[in-house]
C-alpha cells in the first residue's frame, strides 16, 4: 500500500542524517520503481523550545505490505540508529524524526499510532513537501487533495526550499 512518511532533523549535519534516514526508509520500500520523495526544505521549528534551531523537512511515498504498527516500528528502530533516544521529550531537537503519515485508505486510531497523521493537514513543513510528491492525493478523512489544503495554510512558518534534489 502507498504509505508516506515524513523525515526530519535539526541537530547536527542535518542534511546526512535525512539522507541516511531516505536510505534505510527506502529499504522499506517493495516495489522496483524508486520510492517518490520530496525537495528538501529547511522550516523554523514549530511548538519547540525558544532558540531550538531550523529543521529541515522532506516527505517520502513508499510501498510497503507491512501494517502500520510494523512499519512504524521499524521508523522507530530507524530513528535510534541514528541517535534518538525513546525518552526525549516531546518536540525536542532530534537527528531524526520520521513520523508516518499515511498508509493507504486506511484509518488507524490506537495509543501509538494515528492514521492519518493528526497534524498532518495543519503543518505547512509537511504538506509541501508531500505536495511536491502527491499532490492529487485525498487523504482518508478528506474532502480535498493536499495541494487544495496546502493553499488554505497560512504562510508562516515559512518552509524554504533549500534542493529539489538531493
Amino acid at each position: 500500500m502507498k504509505t508516506g512518511i515524513a523525515l526530519g532533523s535539526n541537530l547536527s549535519d542535518r542534511t546526512a542524517h535525512l539522507q541516511a534516514g531516505r536510505e534505510m526508509v527506502a529499504m522499506l520500500h517493495e516495489r522496483s520503481s524508486p520510492p517518490l520523495c520530496s525537495g528538501l526544505y529547511e522550516t523554523e521549528p514549530m511548538d519547540c523550545a525558544p532558540g531550538t534551531t531550523p529543521f529541515l523537512n522532506a516527505v517520502m511515498q513508499i510501498e510497503t505490505s507491512l501494517e502500520p504498527s510494523a512499519l512504524l516500528a521499524q521508523l522507530r528502530a530507524i530513528e535510534r540508529s541514528r541517535g534518538r533516544h525513546d525518552s526525549a521529550p516531546k518536540n525536542s531537537p532530534r537527528e531524526l524524526d520520521l513520523d508516518l503519515l499515511y498508509a493507504g485508505p486506511v484509518e488507524v486510531v490506537t495509543e501509538t499510532l494515528q492514521l492519518p497523521h493528526p497534524r498532518l493537514g495543519a503543518r505547512r513543513f509537511v504538506l509541501q513537501p508531500l505536495a511536491d510528491i502527491c499532490p492529487d492525493l485525498v487523504l482518508p478523512g478528506q474532502a480535498e487533495p493536499v495541494a487544495s489544503l496546502l493553499i488554505r495554510l497560512p504562510a508562516s512558518p515559512a518552509v524554504r526550499l533549500l534542493a529539489a534534489d538531493w
